[in-house]
């Protein structure tokens, strides 16, 4: 599914429009989310050796931007904890632009409408 924002010169779209970009952007966000979550546990289990459960609490805290809480011991373990974090470091500079396009494309188009004289 795309989403499709009003142009330039179209009117503002109804709010319930709104909130349907709203849920879309909130669902996208859940999604990779928990993608990510599924590849940090897998990388933290096969890779880093970790318990399951050890393995969703690191890569849940990496993922949150908190940092890891085992300490790692294989040098192929310590490259994916690093990846792994600049990814995360990544991801919510995206996940922060997915929410917030619906916010502020109606904010800024309310404020081009109220702003232009032809209308």
């Amino acid at each position: 599914m795309t989403v499709r924002f009003e142009r330039k010169h179209e009117p503002l779209a109804p709010y319930p429009i709104f909130v349907k970009r709203l849920v879309y952007s909130i669902g996208l966000a859940l999604a990779l989310i928990a993608v990510s979550l599924a590849f940090g546990v897998a990388g933290y289990h096969w890779i880093a050796g970790l318990h399951w459960i050890d393995s969703l609490l690191n890569a849940s805290m990496i993922l949150g931007g908190m940092g890891p809480v085992d300490t790692l011991n294989s040098d192929g373990a310590k490259v994916f904890a690093a990846l792994y974090a600049l990814y995360s470091g990544l991801l919510i500079i995206a996940l922060m632009g997915i929410l917030l396009t619906p916010i502020a494309h109606r904010a800024l188009h309310r404020f081009h409408l109220d702003s232009d004289p032809d209308n």
